[in-house]
C-alpha cells in the first residue's frame, strides 16, 4: 500500500509539472516575451493564420477601441460622408460634461460633415465626434437605436463575445469585447473607405465651420509619432490603428504593421493603468507588448509553399477500368503558410481525407477528396485533392466488377443460403413424398 500512494504522489507531482510547462497561449507560437497586457492577439493579415494568443477569448472592456465598430456602423449608413452636414446639436455636451474623456474640441451647434466627424473621432478619440456621429445614425431611437446597429453589425461578423453598451467605451458591465472578435472587426473596418488612411495620421486639420477658425488635433498613438513620449513607443512599421483607456480596461491599443512585404495585426488588451497601491503606471504596456510581437514575428516567420499545385500526393482504388487499379490524385492548387524561419516545408504533416474506391469514368480534375496541411497542433490549411488524369469505363471491367460485387454481396450470400434451404427442404419433401407413394403402391398390390 505505501509503494502504491507513493507511485501515485510521483505521478502527480509529474502530471503537475507537465501543465505548468505547457505554453501560455492554446495557439500560435510560444515566445520569450513577459506581457504587461491581460489579453494580446497577433495574427498574420496574409494569410489569416494566429500567430500569438494569450487569453484571446476572454472578455474585457475595451475603452475607446469601441469606436472602430462606431465607425462602421456610421460609415455604413451614411451614404455620402464627404457631403453630408451633420449639426452637433447641444446634447453631447450635457452627456459627456464631467466624464474627463477625451474630447476633440466640438462646438455646439457647430455643422460638419460625416467625414470630419470621422476624422475627429479617430485620431484624437473625440468621444464628442462619436456621440454626434452616433445621435445622427441612430435618428428617432438615438444613441439606444445606434448601439443596437453596433450589436447586431457584431454579431453578424460572428463576434459572439462582444456587445456593446455606448458608442465611446465609457465604463459599463456589460460594454466588453475580446481581444479576437476585435480582431475580427478591425479587419473588416480595414476593408471600408477612409478607415486606413484616418487611423494612420499623425494630426488632422479640420476647416473652418460655421462656429470656429481651422484647428488642428493630434492622435494618441504614441506608435505613430517619433515625437510623442520621447519616442519609447514609436514603431516605424506602425500604420494605425486606435487607441483607448480608462482605469477598468487598462491600456489598449490596435494596430497593424508592415515591413518587408508581410503584414500584422495585434490587438494588446488590458496592460495596466494604476499598481496596488493605486498609483499610477505611466508605462504603456500595451505599446510596449505590440511592438516587441511586431519585431519578434518579422523577424522570426516567412511566407513558404509548402504545397504545389498539381503535385501528386496520394492514390485511390479504381473500379471499372481494365488493367488499371488505382487512380493518382494531385493538388488543386499551391498553398502557402507562415512558418519559423527555420522549419523546412517537409516538416508538415498531412491528413487526408479519401474514399475507399472510385468509379470509372473519371475526368481529370474531379475532386475525389481532400488534404489537410498541418504544422505544430495547428491547421495551416485544407486542399482539395483532384483526379490527375481522365479515365474511360470498361464495359468488360464493369461486367466482371459488377459480377464480382454481386457475388460477394451480403444480400448475394443472404439469398444463395436461402435458396440452398428450399431446394434442401423441397428434396426431403419428395423424398418423403416418394416413400409414402412408395408404400401406398404396395399397399394397393397385396
Amino acid at each position: 500500500m505505501k509503494i502504491k500512494r507513493c507511485l501515485a504522489i510521483v505521478l502527480a507531482v509529474l502530471l503537475l509539472l507537465c501543465t505548468m510547462a505547457l505554453p501560455a497561449s492554446a495557439e500560435g507560437y510560444t515566445n520569450d516575451i513577459e506581457p504587461h497586457c491581460k489579453s494580446l492577439f497577433l495574427v498574420n493579415l496574409d494569410t489569416g493564420a494566429t500567430v500569438y494568443a494569450l487569453n484571446p477569448d476572454e472578455q474585457m472592456p475595451m475603452a475607446s477601441i469601441t469606436k472602430i465598430m462606431t465607425f462602421i456602423v456610421a460609415y455604413e449608413n451614411i451614404s455620402d460622408p464627404e457631403n453630408t452636414i451633420i449639426n452637433t446639436g447641444e446634447d453631447f455636451y450635457y452627456a459627456l460634461q464631467g466624464t474627463d474623456s477625451s474630447m476633440a474640441g466640438l462646438y455646439t451647434d457647430e455643422n460638419l460633415t460625416a467625414l470630419e466627424l470621422y476624422n475627429l473621432m479617430l485620431i484624437p478619440s473625440g468621444n464628442d465626434a462619436a456621440y454626434v456621429l452616433a445621435d445622427c445614425v441612430g435618428g428617432e431611437g438615438g444613441i439606444d437605436q445606434f448601439v443596437n446597429m453596433m450589436n447586431d453589425k457584431a454579431r453578424e461578423l460572428g463576434c459572439n463575445n462582444t456587445h456593446f453598451t455606448d458608442a465611446i467605451g465609457l465604463s459599463s458591465d456589460n460594454h466588453y469585447s475580446t481581444a479576437r472578435d476585435l480582431a475580427t472587426i478591425t479587419q473588416y473596418a480595414l476593408t471600408l473607405p477612409y478607415f486606413a488612411e484616418i487611423t494612420n495620421s499623425t494630426y488632422y486639420t479640420l476647416p473652418e465651420t460655421n462656429c470656429s477658425e481651422s484647428r488642428t488635433v493630434y492622435t494618441t498613438n504614441a506608435m505613430l509619432n517619433q515625437n510623442m513620449d520621447d519616442g519609447a513607443y514609436y514603431y516605424e512599421y506602425t500604420r494605425g490603428i486606435k487607441t483607448g483607456t480608462t482605469d477598468e480596461a487598462g491600456y489598449c491599443v490596435v494596430t497593424s504593421a508592415v515591413q518587408g512585404g508581410y503584414s500584422y495585426l495585434c490587438v494588446a488588451l488590458g496592460s495596466p493603468t494604476h499598481d496596488g497601491n493605486g498609483n499610477t503606471i505611466d508605462v504603456r504596456g500595451d505599446m510596449l507588448d505590440s511592438k516587441a510581437l511586431y519585431e519578434w514575428a518579422f523577424e522570426s516567420f516567412e511566407l513558404k509553399t509548402v504545397l504545389s499545385a498539381g503535385e501528386i500526393l496520394a492514390d485511390v482504388d479504381l473500379d471499372y477500368v481494365w488493367g488499371k487499379d488505382n487512380l493518382q490524385l494531385m493538388a488543386s492548387s499551391s498553398c502557402t503558410a507562415l512558418l519559423p524561419s527555420e522549419v523546412e516545408p517537409s516538416s508538415i504533416m498531412m491528413s487526408f481525407d479519401l474514399p475507399d474506391h472510385v468509379d470509372a469514368p473519371i475526368a481529370k480534375g474531379t475532386k475525389i477528396g481532400t488534404v489537410t496541411l498541418r504544422y505544430a497542433d495547428t491547421d495551416i490549411r485544407t486542399v482539395d485533392l483532384v483526379a490527375a488524369e481522365s479515365v474511360e469505363r470498361s464495359d468488360i471491367a464493369a461486367v466482371l466488377s459488377t459480377g464480382q460485387e454481386l457475388l460477394t454481396s451480403p444480400w448475394f450470400k443472404i439469398i444463395t443460403v436461402v435458396l440452398i434451404i428450399f431446394i434442401a427442404l423441397y428434396v426431403v419433401m419428395l423424398i418423403v413424398y416418394n416413400v409414402k407413394r412408395k408404400r401406398i403402391m404396395e399397399g394397393k398390390r397385396r
